[in-house]
Protein backbone atom coordinates (compact mmCIF):
# COMPACT_ATOMS: atom_id res chain seq x y z
CA UNK A 1 0.00 0.00 0.00
CA UNK A 2 1.40 3.67 -0.79
CA UNK A 3 1.97 5.67 1.89
CA UNK A 4 0.64 8.96 1.43
CA UNK A 5 2.17 12.54 1.88
CA UNK A 6 0.76 13.29 5.62
CA UNK A 7 2.06 10.07 7.00
CA UNK A 8 5.45 10.32 5.11
CA UNK A 9 6.08 13.70 6.86
CA UNK A 10 4.74 12.40 9.93
CA UNK A 11 7.35 9.80 10.29
CA UNK A 12 10.08 11.06 9.10
CA UNK A 13 9.86 14.03 11.54
CA UNK A 14 8.98 11.12 14.27
CA UNK A 15 12.25 8.58 12.91
CA UNK A 16 14.67 11.62 12.66
CA UNK A 17 13.75 13.31 15.93
CA UNK A 18 14.14 9.70 17.67
CA UNK A 19 17.46 8.98 15.87
CA UNK A 20 18.64 12.34 17.33
CA UNK A 21 17.35 10.86 20.41
CA UNK A 22 15.49 13.91 20.96
CA UNK A 23 12.33 15.15 23.28
CA UNK A 24 9.33 16.16 21.85
CA UNK A 25 9.78 19.14 24.38
CA UNK A 26 13.38 19.58 22.87
CA UNK A 27 12.35 19.87 19.40
CA UNK A 28 9.59 22.65 20.29
CA UNK A 29 12.25 24.57 21.98
CA UNK A 30 14.59 24.14 19.34
CA UNK A 31 12.03 25.02 16.42
CA UNK A 32 9.95 27.53 18.47
CA UNK A 33 6.90 25.56 17.96
CA UNK A 34 4.74 24.19 20.48
CA UNK A 35 5.01 20.47 21.66
CA UNK A 36 0.64 20.23 21.11
CA UNK A 37 1.05 21.09 17.45
CA UNK A 38 4.50 18.31 16.79
CA UNK A 39 2.65 15.73 18.16
CA UNK A 40 -0.23 16.92 15.95
CA UNK A 41 1.87 16.64 12.87
CA UNK A 42 3.53 13.43 14.36
CA UNK A 43 0.25 11.82 14.80
CA UNK A 44 -1.23 12.29 11.75
CA UNK A 45 -3.96 15.00 12.77
CA UNK A 46 -2.70 18.11 11.13
CA UNK A 47 -0.74 19.25 7.66
CA UNK A 48 1.96 21.27 8.55
CA UNK A 49 2.76 24.60 6.27
CA UNK A 50 6.01 24.95 4.53
CA UNK A 51 6.99 27.73 6.86
CA UNK A 52 6.59 25.49 10.05
CA UNK A 53 8.22 22.78 8.39
CA UNK A 54 11.28 24.81 7.34
CA UNK A 55 11.53 25.35 11.61
CA UNK A 56 11.08 21.63 12.23
CA UNK A 57 13.89 20.73 9.56
CA UNK A 58 15.94 23.79 11.20
CA UNK A 59 15.69 22.26 14.31
CA UNK A 60 16.37 18.89 13.48
CA UNK A 61 19.47 20.11 11.41
CA UNK A 62 18.27 18.26 8.04
CA UNK A 63 17.12 19.97 4.54
CA UNK A 64 13.49 20.54 4.18
CA UNK A 65 14.29 18.39 1.46
CA UNK A 66 14.76 15.71 3.47
CA UNK A 67 10.96 15.79 5.61
CA UNK A 68 9.07 15.95 2.25
CA UNK A 69 11.35 13.44 -0.66
CA UNK A 70 9.57 11.37 -2.86
CA UNK A 71 5.95 12.52 -1.20
CA UNK A 72 4.08 12.71 -4.44
CA UNK A 73 4.71 9.09 -5.51
CA UNK A 74 2.58 7.68 -8.88
CA UNK A 75 0.08 9.95 -10.06
CA UNK A 76 -3.19 9.37 -9.27
CA UNK A 77 -5.87 7.46 -10.09
CA UNK A 78 -9.84 8.60 -11.20
CA UNK A 79 -10.50 6.59 -7.96
CA UNK A 80 -8.93 5.67 -4.82
CA UNK A 81 -9.71 1.79 -3.59
CA UNK A 82 -8.90 0.25 0.05
CA UNK A 83 -9.77 -3.47 -0.22
CA UNK A 84 -10.41 -5.79 3.37
CA UNK A 85 -6.86 -6.05 4.76
CA UNK A 86 -5.31 -3.53 3.11
CA UNK A 87 -4.85 -1.21 5.82
CA UNK A 88 -1.85 -0.12 7.69
CA UNK A 89 -1.55 -0.05 11.46
CA UNK A 90 -0.71 3.23 12.79
CA UNK A 91 1.06 4.00 16.52
CA UNK A 92 -0.68 7.42 18.01
CA UNK A 93 1.50 8.17 21.03
CA UNK A 94 -1.60 10.37 22.18
CA UNK A 95 -4.29 7.50 21.93
CA UNK A 96 -3.12 5.01 23.94
CA UNK A 97 -6.01 1.98 23.97
CA UNK A 98 -7.34 3.02 20.26
CA UNK A 99 -5.68 1.45 17.02
CA UNK A 100 -5.77 3.33 13.87
CA UNK A 101 -5.80 1.50 10.68
CA UNK A 102 -5.06 3.65 7.98
CA UNK A 103 -7.35 3.39 4.87
CA UNK A 104 -6.55 6.61 2.53
CA UNK A 105 -5.74 10.23 1.97
CA UNK A 106 -5.90 12.69 -0.38
CA UNK A 107 -4.74 16.28 -0.91
CA UNK A 108 -8.13 18.53 -1.51
CA UNK A 109 -7.39 22.32 -2.16
CA UNK A 110 -6.75 23.83 0.84
CA UNK A 111 -7.61 20.35 2.68
CA UNK A 112 -6.07 16.56 3.29
CA UNK A 113 -8.49 14.16 3.49
CA UNK A 114 -8.02 11.11 5.86
CA UNK A 115 -9.49 8.27 6.38
CA UNK A 116 -8.80 5.60 9.49
CA UNK A 117 -10.87 2.45 10.64
CA UNK A 118 -10.39 2.65 14.54
CA UNK A 119 -10.42 0.25 17.13
CA UNK A 120 -11.26 1.07 20.64
CA UNK A 121 -10.50 -1.21 23.78
CA UNK A 122 -12.46 -2.64 25.97
CA UNK A 123 -12.49 -0.01 29.16
CA UNK A 124 -10.07 2.83 27.29
CA UNK A 125 -9.99 6.31 27.81
CA UNK A 126 -8.27 9.07 25.58
CA UNK A 127 -7.76 12.54 27.03
CA UNK A 128 -9.52 15.22 25.23
CA UNK A 129 -7.73 16.60 22.34
CA UNK A 130 -7.89 18.43 19.48
CA UNK A 131 -7.01 18.52 15.97
CA UNK A 132 -7.06 20.33 13.12
CA UNK A 133 -9.69 19.23 11.32
CA UNK A 134 -13.43 18.70 10.18
CA UNK A 135 -14.03 14.88 11.55
CA UNK A 136 -16.75 11.98 10.59
CA UNK A 137 -17.24 9.30 12.58
CA UNK A 138 -19.60 6.02 12.14
CA UNK A 139 -19.66 3.39 14.77
CA UNK A 140 -19.56 -0.05 12.80
CA UNK A 141 -19.58 -2.01 16.05
CA UNK A 142 -19.59 -1.29 19.67
CA UNK A 143 -20.60 1.63 22.00
CA UNK A 144 -18.27 4.65 22.08
CA UNK A 145 -18.71 7.88 24.03
CA UNK A 146 -17.20 11.05 22.67
CA UNK A 147 -17.05 14.47 25.59
CA UNK A 148 -17.03 17.58 24.17
CA UNK A 149 -17.05 19.88 27.14
CA UNK A 150 -19.50 19.24 29.45
CA UNK A 151 -21.18 17.10 27.19
CA UNK A 152 -21.00 13.18 26.68
CA UNK A 153 -22.87 11.48 23.24
CA UNK A 154 -23.30 8.04 23.31
CA UNK A 155 -22.79 6.10 20.09
CA UNK A 156 -24.02 3.02 18.98
CA UNK A 157 -23.93 0.64 15.58
CA UNK A 158 -24.71 2.76 12.62
CA UNK A 159 -24.40 6.03 14.87
CA UNK A 160 -22.60 8.84 12.53
CA UNK A 161 -21.16 12.05 14.36
CA UNK A 162 -19.56 15.15 12.47
CA UNK A 163 -18.08 17.77 14.30
CA UNK A 164 -15.06 20.32 13.93
CA UNK A 165 -12.00 18.27 15.70
CA UNK A 166 -10.72 22.41 16.87
CA UNK A 167 -13.31 21.46 19.88
CA UNK A 168 -10.92 19.15 22.15
CA UNK A 169 -12.84 16.01 22.46
CA UNK A 170 -12.54 12.81 24.53
CA UNK A 171 -13.09 9.34 23.39
CA UNK A 172 -14.13 6.77 25.75
CA UNK A 173 -14.98 2.53 25.60
CA UNK A 174 -16.85 1.98 29.28
CA UNK A 175 -17.29 -1.35 27.74
CA UNK A 176 -15.93 -4.73 28.15
CA UNK A 177 -16.55 -4.99 24.31
CA UNK A 178 -14.20 -3.65 21.70
CA UNK A 179 -15.59 -0.59 19.56
CA UNK A 180 -14.78 -0.08 15.84
CA UNK A 181 -15.41 3.15 13.69
CA UNK A 182 -15.03 4.38 10.56
CA UNK A 183 -13.48 8.04 10.75
CA UNK A 184 -12.95 10.73 8.21
CA UNK A 185 -11.06 13.76 8.06
CA UNK A 186 -10.95 17.12 6.57
CA UNK A 187 -7.30 18.69 7.79
CA UNK A 188 -6.79 21.72 7.41
CA UNK A 189 -3.41 23.23 6.70
CA UNK A 190 -1.35 25.06 9.87
CA UNK A 191 -0.22 28.52 9.47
Amino acid sequence: MKHDKLSLIGLRILELRKAKKMSLRELAKRSGLSAGLLSKIENFRTVPSLSVLVEIANSLEVDVAVLVKNINGNPAAPYLLVRTGEGRPEQREDSKGLLYNYLLSQDLANYTLRVNEVHINPNTYRKPLSTNALELIHVLEGTVHYGFKDEEVSLGPGDTLYFDGIVAHSVRNATEQPARLFKVYLLRPTD
